[in-house]
């Protein structure tokens, strides 16, 4: 249970300087950096950063909370959109983007997504929703096989962020892939035999 109670201001500066440190961190060193090394940078001792998170995928979801506000806001501009399809097509792109700005993070919500008591779920289960929105209206509109569950694509995006960060020196694998991904996902495919 979190503690929705004010912070005093001493703990409100710790918890933003680690959250800064740990924002450079991962930028830096990936999602896997030292806890250690952060609440060192952030000039407070472990026990402090683990009073405030109390493991790795609670401080991540902290951490990425700005990308997931600003990926649930593009959901909504995309909800109205024209073409279905392709609003859900640039999301899913927008969400590759995101899982492959920090190495490991892509690995991450691939593991969160099966563990619903997961700090990171608060990241996942919002932008699960935004895109069962998206999804379904593009399944509505006859664009997308209606068997395609947007856990599936959520699964789909997190692997392709995740091939792409395993080879840096294809900068265009990932669109490759997710391209590759679109056209199984079209009514006429059907399923191979």
């Amino acid at each position: 249970m979190t503690d929705t109670r004010p912070k005093r201001a001493d703990a409100r500066r710790n918890y933003d300087r680690l959250l800064t440190e740990a924002r450079a961190a991962f930028a830096e060193r990936g999602t896997d950096a030292s806890l250690e090394e952060i609440a060192r940078s952030a000039g407070v001792g472990i026990g402090t950063l683990y009073r405030h998170f109390p493991n790795r995928h609670a401080m991540m979801n902290a951490v990425f909370q700005e990308a997931v506000a600003a990926l649930l806001e593009r959901s909504r501009e995309l909800a109205g959109a024209e073409q279905p399809c392709t609003a859900l097509v640039e999301w899913l792109r927008a969400l590759i983007t995101h899982a492959g700005e920090y190495r490991g993070l892509a690995r991450a919500l691939l593991s969160a997504s099966h563990d619903r008591n997961s700090a990171l779920s608060a990241c996942s289960v919002p932008l699960r929703d935004a895109g069962e929105r998206l999804l379904s209206r593009a399944q509505k509109a006859g664009s997308v096989r209606t068997d395609v569950s947007i856990g599936d694509l959520m699964q789909l995006t997190n692997a392709i962020a995740l091939a792409a960060e395993q080879d840096p020196a294809d900068p265009e694998l990932a669109d490759r892939l997710l391209n590759l991904t679109l056209r199984g996902l079209r009514p006429d495919q059907g399923s191979a035999s």
